[in-house]
């Protein structure tokens, strides 16, 4: 057994709060009011603690948060599931396009980007242990255990060899107050954060601070959809693509980093905070 799974294994045997709190201390360097949440990062610790509505149960199944934006009056285009199941093995002799993405339906941060014909061998090793959701069980997010263990088959965003730029929109019940957007992700990872008008924020969230990039063409109707697809929660990180022709939608969010990506300097982090009202959920 690894270091890294003897971690995991010891963590999830421990109460999800205490397993909540230790991760947060660790994250942040710093205690976390959790119970009794201010700044945004304790509230996303809060929601994974003890918000069970049924509206954020679908909001990490990636089949069903696809399902909501073709339905919803974004405006925002949603990518084709080009195959969806457990077995790679069925991706033999599928006619797929020049490039594809393969991913978990119930997982993030794990993706292949594909091009040509599948190799099967080489995808039922790269995807072992891919039907397991470490996010559910060792961290306890809760809404990545109601998502559909699958593997899912995308269509390729864009005409490129590179993914187009994504942007990632902090929405407070239809409100987008903040953006963040990642930049040399595979090689010398930075970030920037910017107000929905495109004025940069000199904070810097997990990696350091990214090149301020032009203003997109189509920041308004990136906006407008991020709005639209906010609107019914109380907090939701909505994340759209443009791929320099139209608006992609990419995913929601409930759990941005799980709440342990550090704010520095922590003002922003108190400011989302402010305009985050949490529900009254039950005991």
């Amino acid at each position: 057994m690894t270091i890294i799974s003897t971690y995991r294994a010891a963590l999830a045997a421990l109460p999800v709060g205490t397993r909540r709190r230790l991760l947060y201390a660790k994250a942040h360097r710093r205690p976390g009011r959790l119970a009794r949440p201010r700044r945004f990062t304790e509230k996303v610790n809060w929601r994974i603690l003890h918000d069970r509505r049924p509206e954020l149960a679908w909001t990490c199944d990636k089949l069903a948060m696809k399902h909501y934006a073709e339905h919803s009056a974004a405006g925002a285009r949603v990518a084709r599931t080009l195959w969806s199941g457990t077995d790679v093995r069925e991706l033999a002799g599928l006619d797929l396009p020049k490039r594809w993405v393969l991913k978990p339906n119930h997982r993030s941060a794990t993706v292949h980007l594909g091009e040509g014909d599948p190799d099967v061998d080489a995808l039922l090793a790269l995807t072992e242990g891919w039907l397991t959701s470490f996010q559910a069980e060792g961290l306890g997010e809760w809404a990545y255990g109601r998502a559909r263990p699958l593997l899912l088959v995308e269509e390729w965003i864009g005409e490129g060899a590179d993914p187009p730029a994504d942007y990632k929109f902090f929405v407070f019940r239809g409100r987008p107050a903040l953006v963040q957007v990642d930049t040399s992700r595979f090689a010398g990872h930075r970030r920037r954060l910017y107000w929905p008008d495109w004025t940069p924020v000199d904070v810097a969230l997990r990696w350091p601070l990214g090149p301020q990039v032009e203003r997109p063409e189509r920041l308004a109707e990136m906006v407008r959809a991020a709005a639209v697809l906010g609107e019914p929660f109380d907090f939701m990180r909505i994340d759209l693509y443009d791929d320099g022709r139209e608006v992609w939608f990419g995913e929601t969010t409930p759990y941005p980093s799980g709440g342990l990506s550090r704010f520095e300097p922590s003002w922003l982090d108190e400011a989302l905070g402010s305009l985050w009202t949490l529900p009254e959920v039950g005991p």
